[in-house]
């Protein structure tokens, strides 16, 4: 251990805080620095130094928020969870934009929206608020008279892709009004010449398409044949007096549609208490299955086909009428012809009391009175084969009324004369329809079809099966068609005598 002379001379040498050696102090003892009075001699010259003055307000200031209230805390994180997710949601904008020319916008997504207050923060800047927002329609940019815009390499002309997708956009309006361009937020949309030449295309196909089906709906009987031209038409018979008034809508078929009327008066003909309308529909898919009525025809041989709908229908109206006539001529039951408008056929009821006679598919008849319906129907077969050389060719219990213990037989539009080319196809078909429904019905005096056929065309076909049957009525319909186009050779050849004789 240093005793306190060695102290006291390392004292001595030692150099001051500035290191610059403390010469002027004299030597002191251990005792003396732990006097009382050396320690207020020192006291006094720190005092001497100047002070350091007192700051009023802290260098860092670190705010405090007050995280006392627990809705305050629910409320700071919900703003950081929409933030990040408003983040995420530009990134996937972003992403599914790509460089596609039209550009989708999800800021009706967006949980923080710029007018927000809540939104303000120093170390986020909003896009929105940016000069160069990438949604933000940018002004039109028109060019000159000239063509072009600019100088140099800035000159922009009215071919610029930017120039005519937006132009293209604006003249949608024009031939579009219902098209809806953008939605709301001010999307800048830009149409390519292709896309908006495609457009304008659909756009004036749709637009023609349209007006046809209005034209159509309104030049055509559909449902129940009521469209303006109809309607005019009943009116002018109600207002010339031939009908009193229509009632309403008694039956709607595949071809027409049948109103109950009132009967009113003229001068030259009387017309029955009861009439019903037969009107004809007039739409395009009501003659596909009329085809088999009039190909090689005669009466409708280069003519059917170059008529409008509205003239060919007018035709079958005619049609109708000119068969009912010269079937009440050869006293067949049938509806009684009162006048034709056009495609209006106006005929006698068939009923009583605003009540339509049933139909022979409707009516339960007993033992007795359907055999007696069966030998009526054969006989008015064989009439109408004979006396007025028709064949009804729709034939069944659905175009039979039963009226007053009688048969009545109507829907005679499609009726052919013996002289068409399928005329006995026709005969066969309806002899067919007969004889299954009245065999079903229990008549035991039924003929079958092949019996049913020679009884009423008078012809002796024998056959096994009905195919050979049809093929040797087809035979038969070829002959018939050769001999007519020549007029010399005889109506029957003497190679078909042995298979065919008349009764």
């Amino acid at each position: 251990m240093p005793n306190m002379d060695q102290v006291g001379i390392a004292a001595k040498d030692a150099k001051g805080p500035w290191g610059t050696p403390n010469a002027a102090d004299p030597p002191c003892s251990l005792a003396e620095v732990m006097s009382e009075q050396l320690a207020k001699q020192l006291d006094e010259e720190c005092s001497a130094f100047p002070t350091i003055p007192e700051v009023s307000e802290p260098l860092f200031v670190v705010e405090e928020t007050d995280t006392s209230s627990d809705l305050m805390l629910a409320q700071m994180l919900q703003m950081e969870f929409d933030r990040e997710f408003d983040t995420q949601l530009r990134i996937e904008e972003k992403k599914f934009n790509g460089d596609s020319k039209v550009s989708i916008s999800f800021e009706n997504y967006r949980m923080v929206h710029p007018f927000d207050d809540s939104d303000s923060s120093e170390d986020e800047v909003d896009w929105q608020d940016t000069p160069r927002d990438p949604y933000r329609a940018d002004k039109p940019m028109t060019t000159s008279r000239k063509g072009f815009v600019g100088k140099g390499k800035n000159i922009t002309t009215k071919h610029d892709e930017v120039v005519c997708g937006r132009k293209n956009t604006a003249r949608m309006e024009n031939f579009a009004p219902e098209v809806q361009v953008g939605d709301g937020i001010g999307m800048d949309l830009k149409l390519s010449n292709q896309v908006y030449n495609a457009l304008k295309q659909h756009c004036y196909a749709e637009q023609r398409r349209s007006a046809r089906l209005h034209e159509k709906k309104e030049h055509s009987t559909a449902e129940h044949a009521v469209d303006p031209r109809t309607r005019l038409l009943m009116y002018k018979m109600v207002n010339a007096g031939i009908l009193e008034n229509i009632n309403g809508c008694i039956s709607t078929g595949k071809e027409a549609v049948v109103f109950h009327a009132d009967g009113g008066s003229l001068e030259d003909k009387t017309i029955p208490e009861e009439c019903v309308l037969k009107v004809f529909k007039t739409t395009l898919n009501e003659f596909k299955n009329r085809d088999q009525y009039t190909t090689d025809y005669y009466r409708f041989k280069d003519r059917f086909s170059k008529l409008n709908p509205r003239k060919i229908i007018r035709m079958w109206a005619e049609k109708e009428m000119h068969n009912l006539t010269r079937m009440r001529k050869a006293g067949i039951l049938c509806p009684e012809v009162v006048v034709l408008k056009k495609h209006i056929l106006v005929m006698s009821f068939i009923g009583q009391n605003h009540v339509p006679a049933p139909k022979l598919k409707e009516v339960k008849l007993g033992s007795e009175d359907m055999r007696g319906a069966y030998y009526q129907v054969l006989h008015m077969m064989q009439q109408l084969y004979e006396e007025c050389s028709l064949v009804h060719a729709d034939l069944s219990e659905y175009n039979m009324l039963w009226h007053e213990g009688k048969v009545w037989v109507i829907d005679v539009s499609q009726s052919v004369e013996l002289t068409h080319p399928h005329g006995l196809e026709f005969l066969f078909r309806d002899c067919r329809n007969v004889s299954t429904f009245f065999l079903k019905a229990g008549v035991a005096d039924t003929m079958n079809v092949y019996d049913l056929f020679n009884a009423v065309s008078g012809l002796q076909i024998r056959a096994d099966n009905e195919a050979e049957f049809i093929n040797q009525i087809e035979a038969l319909e070829k002959v018939r068609s050769t001999c007519r186009s020549r007029p010399g050779r005889a109506s029957q050849p003497p190679a078909m005598e042995g298979h065919l004789s008349r009764r």
